[in-house]
């Protein structure tokens, strides 16, 4: 057992030496090289992180400067709220490979929505934020006001009281976004439950589409986003899952380049988590040397791909990043004497 002041850097520099733990353990010592020359990371996240609770250790690195903008799935957004106002409500399910469709439609109708082994509460998740969130689009909708989607949510989540927050507000990444501004797109948002819902109200006319900025819209803000984030030292992309929420944000440097004919430069560093194995005709499984020839990458970008469950990937490397964050010159030390040697066979 490890009595050292930093145990999950030191876990993982002195466990993971070969495979998928070798590429976790380059990654996030390059995430830390990178931040502490003066550099800037972007995350991408898809899947359903914010229901298995990302923001546990996601909220603090955002608080303390490992994250700088976000690209996430309208779920993910709306999903880290949910947490906050329900969370009590939650119920999880660690027996779900077993379910029979019998057993689903009981959650159903005890108005419970799973999320693999987890689920989100209808009345007291999506029914609740709804009753606060609506009244603000009519606002919007009256003053001809016109707002990206994820801005209507930072608004919202700094709006509640605490007895509105079952959840805690430190665990919270949205709250801490919100908090510091982060630049954030949010790509396809009609893509998730309260893009259904919101796309109801437009149905019935009690508010109108163009009261949220299209995702053009983002693209165009991302153009000045990117370059003011890529000043410096650069940034970096940090990508989770694959899909529209990697997509979309990774492709402003060739657009910027081919589309706007403006210098652009390249991302400083990429690392993506899947459990898509590399394979033909699959962007999400397709090797990061690939977005070389689309001028997002060169040769000399680290990057890596760690093929693994980034709910267990993810916060065992913000957990060792918050550890060198809060004892730099320790983790240094400590990384200088067990990070080991890479041997590079190709030419």
């Amino acid at each position: 057992m490890t009595t050292s002041t930093l145990p999950v850097l030191e876990f993982i520099l002195t466990n993971y030496k070969n495979f998928n733990a070798r590429a976790l353990r380059d990654a996030l010592i390059a995430y830390w090289r990178h931040i502490e020359a003066g550099g800037k990371m972007f995350w991408a996240m898809a899947g359903a992180m914010s229901s298995a609770q990302i923001g546990i250790t996601l909220a603090p690195a955002i608080r303390e400067g490992l994250v700088h903008g976000l690209s996430v799935t309208g779920a993910n957004l709306e999903e880290s709220l949910f947490r906050l106002v329900a969370h009590t409500k939650y119920r999880d399910f660690p027996d779900y490979r077993y379910f029979t469709k019998a057993d689903d439609t009981r959650i159903f109708e005890e108005g419970l929505r799973r999320v693999t082994d987890t689920s989100i509460p209808e009345d007291e998740a999506f029914r609740a934020v709804e009753k606060i969130i609506v009244p603000m689009w009519q606002k919007a909708d009256a003053s001809k006001d016109r707002r990206f989607w994820h801005e209507y949510f930072y608004e919202l989540v700094q709006a509640l009281d605490p007895d509105q927050c079952e959840g805690n507000p430190e665990e919270c990444w949205l709250l801490a976004a919100a908090k510091a501004n982060l630049p954030m797109v949010v790509p396809g948002y009609e893509d998730s439950t309260f893009g259904n819902i919101f796309a109801s109200y437009v149905k019935t006319g009690e508010c109108s589409a163009s009261i949220v900025k299209s995702g053009i819209e983002y693209m165009v803000a991302f153009y000045d986003q990117y370059m003011a984030l890529s000043e410096g030292k650069g940034v970096g992309f940090f990508q989770i899952g694959g899909g529209i929420a990697g997509d979309f944000p990774i492709c402003v440097v060739p657009s910027i380049r081919y589309d706007l004919h403006q210098e652009a430069r390249p991302w400083a560093y990429f690392c993506q988590i899947s459990d898509s194995t590399t394979s033909y005709g699959s962007y999400s499984g397709a090797t990061p040397n690939e977005k070389i020839t689309w001028g997002k990458l060169t040769e000399h970008t680290p990057m890596f791909v760690i093929e693994s469950d980034a709910t267990i990937v993810v916060p065992l490397i913000l957990a060792a990043l918050l550890e060198c964050r809060r004892a730099p010159e320790t983790a240094n030390a400590m990384i200088a004497r067990l990070q080991g040697v890479t041997v590079l066979t190709h030419a």
